[in-house]
């Protein structure tokens, strides 16, 4: 049986973020105890180079890659990826790893409880090859490979960022979704159970999403102890350990007051009824407790994933389609974003808000007003009757 994982926190980041970066890096860990030993040195200059995530992401990417050389090329002997040789690899060659990337697009994988079909489309197959350029340019740099092979890998055809329509709601569409939460307006007889429980919650966490363009993880770490309600500001966590301290306008401030004062104490005098436990900080992130701001019904930290769904239950409605094409909480960052731009908001100040590393991702969403081909092509009337 596992043991329990506890953290010993000196700094001054709250509980919760560090335990999240100490189970990133455990998942990591646990990859590389099933990776050949000569990959040491590829390991701690991704400890050392990349953000967490990117680590993990790299890792499994990897993982995936030398599982596929053993199942599906006689490239290797070995039955399993810890027992890869440094030898085996010497032996890729660029057309591999291309042939790898092909197969990526789609493939099978049967389990118990039959066949799964797998598919990746260009943005995921670039993510694997920029896994595999890093690895195989830290073989040959430390002499574990005879030639850099990855000037041979096959580009990736990714649209331009202009070139895609950023999905956003509508000014007039987040008051619809506002609506939708404070009324029950459009929910299922099911769903109004659980609202008539959670609408203020549900209402506090649309308002912090389109009010701060707040990423989903920055949102889910929020804790009551990152507020200074006297002052009318609060602290984020953002990327690469970066802090942030924003200010609280007031509708965020009684939305949030709202919930705190009301349904946020039910949840946790339900969760130590329901559980035999008393309130307070323990391990994992699925326990309860008590800074934690945005609580199930359990008294439990909200997850990523029943935040990504409450938010696509409300901008489903607010779009007038089904829960499944709702949109994601990124696409209510980019409707903060492309807002404030249309307000007349400097993109620098924009950017300094959605903590942009540069500078054109912001002129993205001011390049995607969604009125503005409309406005130009009003002004072009030809006709004798133009204006009428």
């Amino acid at each position: 049986m596992a043991s329990e994982l506890h953290i010993h926190n000196k700094s001054d980041r709250p509980d919760n973020v560090v335990m999240k970066e100490v189970l990133i890096d455990e998942k990591s860990a646990a990859i590389e105890r099933g990776l050949p030993n000569f990959m040491r040195g590829f390991f701690m200059y991704l400890k050392g180079s990349v953000l967490p995530m990117t680590r993990l992401a790299y890792l499994g990417d990897i993982r995936f890659f030398l599982k596929y050389l053993i199942d599906e090329t006689d490239l290797t002997e070995a039955g399993r990826t810890g027992d890869i040789r440094q030898a085996d690899l010497a032996r890729v060659r660029a057309v591999d790893v291309n042939i790898f990337l092909d197969y990526c697009r789609r493939y099978k994988v049967e389990n118990g409880k039959g066949v799964c079909v797998y598919r990746n489309d260009n943005k995921s197959l670039a993510r694997k090859r920029s896994s595999l350029s890093v690895f195989f340019k830290y073989l040959y740099r430390d002499e574990l490979a005879p030639k850099n092979i990855t000037d041979g890998f096959d580009p990736i055809r990714l649209p331009k960022a202009g070139d895609r329509e950023i999905k956003r709601l509508d000014d007039d569409e987040v008051m619809v979704m506002l609506d939708a939460v404070e009324s029950g307006k459009g929910l299922s007889k099911r769903e109004l159970t659980f609202w008539q429980r959670t609408r203020l919650r549900d209402r506090a966490i649309l308002i912090m999403f389109v009010t701060y363009g707040l990423r989903l993880s920055e949102l889910r770490e929020l804790n009551l102890s990152s507020f200074h309600f006297g002052r009318d500001e609060f602290k984020i966590f953002r990327k690469r350990g970066k802090e942030a301290t924003l200010p609280l306008n007031n509708t965020a401030k009684r939305a949030l007051h709202e919930y705190i004062d009301g349904e946020r104490g039910s949840a946790l005098e339900h969760a130590a009824v329901g559980t035999g436990l008393a309130t307070g900080k323990s391990a994992g992130d699925a326990s309860v407790d008590d800074d934690a701001l945005f609580l199930s019904l359990r008294g439990t930290r909200l997850t990523e994933r029943q935040i990504r769904e409450l938010v696509k239950k409300y901008t489903g409605i607010a779009l007038g389609t089904g829960r499944s094409a709702g949109y994601s909480p990124h696409k209510l960052r980019a409707t903060t974003a492309t807002s404030l731009i249309e307000r007349g908001n400097s993109i620098f100040d924009v950017q300094e808000l959605l903590n942009h590393d540069n500078i054109t991702t912001t002129q993205l969403y001011a390049a995607h007003r969604r009125n503005a081909k409309r406005e130009l092509i009003g002004d072009m009337e030809w006709d004798e009757n133009r204006g009428v």
